[in-house]
């Protein structure tokens, strides 16, 4: 295990370990975030890289919090993801590679995109 996955075991929770640098995926519904709609920012729970935007948070009813878009198109990087058997596109942390969830197509207009993001991946920074 290098050096940074070593110190993220010590400050990250096993849940948020295994989502973010195992590449897992909380349970639907469970996410400290899925509810919340306060203004404020979502930061990488890993290294602090501000990602989303609570103006862009919606409940699409999948269980995860969702979003339209992240805070800047270079933040998040997509891999293809074929873990599932069916192709997917990952969404991951630009700066530290913390896995973040999966992208969609089918969100809201104009761009149609649904960002499917695990709480675990996450901190919220409230509005002041």
């Amino acid at each position: 295990m290098n050096k940074e996955k070593i110190n993220y075991k010590k400050t990250l929770t096993p849940e948020e370990f295994r989502v973010t640098q195992e590449g897992g995926t909380e349970a639907p519904n469970t996410g400290k975030y899925c509810g919340l709609f306060e203004g404020g920012t979502y930061l990488c729970i890993c290294c602090g890289t501000p990602l989303f935007s609570s103006e862009e948070k919606y409940d699409s009813g999948s269980g995860w919090p969702d979003f339209t878009c992240a805070i800047t198109e270079n933040i998040i990087k997509y891999e293809d993801d074929l873990s599932s058997g069916n192709k997917q596109v990952e969404v991951k942390c630009n700066h530290c590679n913390a896995h973040l969830g999966h992208v969609f197509d089918d969100g809201p207009p104009p761009n149609f995109k649904r960002y499917w993001i695990n709480s675990a991946s996450l901190k919220f920074q409230a509005e002041w």
